[in-house]
């Protein structure tokens, strides 16, 4: 189904893609730490792998479903890397106390 030539293979193209994106937003909410988003992501796509070998009972083999999978990877993790390392450098604030006016 993936491919070029067709409406419906761009769509499934625009949708792997719009996939990795909520799944950055995902790793900042759940992981939260930058260092650990290269390997929750290449285990969540592994775990795909494993599931579309198991689902159509042989190894993709196509160029275009390894090219879409790889740039995905790709993006997932350096756009939730990104948003991870944004929330770590966060300033933590000192004054923590609620002021009173006497």
């Amino acid at each position: 189904i993936l491919g070029f030539s067709t409406l419906l293979g761009r769509l499934s193209m625009m949708a792997f893609i719009l996939n990795a994106l909520t799944c950055a937003l995902g790793l900042l909410y759940f992981i939260r730490r930058g260092k650990q988003c290269l390997d929750f992501t290449v285990t969540v796509h592994f775990f795909h792998l494993l599931g579309c070998w198991i689902y159509n009972s042989h190894f993709p083999s196509t160029l275009t479903w390894w090219l879409v999978h790889i740039v995905c990877t790709a993006l997932m993790a350096a756009i939730g890397e990104y948003l991870c390392m944004r929330i770590e450098l966060r300033e933590i604030p000192l004054n923590s106390a609620p002021k009173s006016n006497v």
